[in-house]
């Protein structure tokens, strides 16, 4: 197994230890919490800078890379809904689209089409991260600055979300109906 992958599956196994410190009520929980988060996110990107820098490319990195991200973002969605630092919704909409592309992908690749992220996309996750991290540290934000901005950058990240789901429909159908 190539580092890129290892880092993938590290990822995955980051997800218990988040959810441990995300949901424990223990003094700072939630700041190692974020920290778990947020490295967990920093092995995304180096996974596939390795992967193609070292032209590592494989097809259980193809599989396991989005299925990593997807539980680690549901995994913080989940996290926060239960602490009741955000409305369910959020979270189904978020949730929701990744199962939609997810499908979309997979009927796809039937016709023997691949639909790559798009950059919009991938700054779509970004902003989820950057959202997802404000947000379990919300109470230091509050501190801090009296505010919440994590709950806009949620709100912008749904925006984002909603937006490129729509993309892979229409770039999807568009592809099937030209092959």
């Amino acid at each position: 197994m190539n580092l890129a992958n290892k880092l993938t599956i590290l990822r995955i196994a980051m997800i218990p230890v988040f959810m441990i410190f995300a949901l424990a009520d223990m003094p700072y929980g939630r700041l190692v919490a974020a920290a778990v988060f947020v490295l967990a996110s920093v092995t995304d990107a180096m996974d596939g800078y390795i992967a193609r820098k070292r032209k590592e490319i494989t097809n259980l990195g193809k599989l396991m890379d989005p299925l990593a991200d997807k539980l680690l973002v549901a995994a913080a969605l989940v996290a926060l809904v239960q602490a009741g630092l955000i409305s369910s919704w959020f979270a189904v909409i978020i949730i929701g689209r990744e199962f939609l592309v997810t499908g979309l992908r997979g009927i796809a690749a039937a016709e023997g089409i691949v639909i790559a992220a798009s950059n919009l996309a991938k700054l779509k996750t970004i902003i989820q991260i950057v959202a997802l991290s404000m947000l379990l540290l919300d109470e230091y934000f509050l501190a801090l600055a009296g505010f919440s901005p994590g709950i806009w950058a949620l709100y912008l990240a749904v925006i984002f979300t909603v937006y490129t789901g729509y993309d892979y429909v229409v770039k999807t159908f568009a592809q099937i109906k030209m092959s």
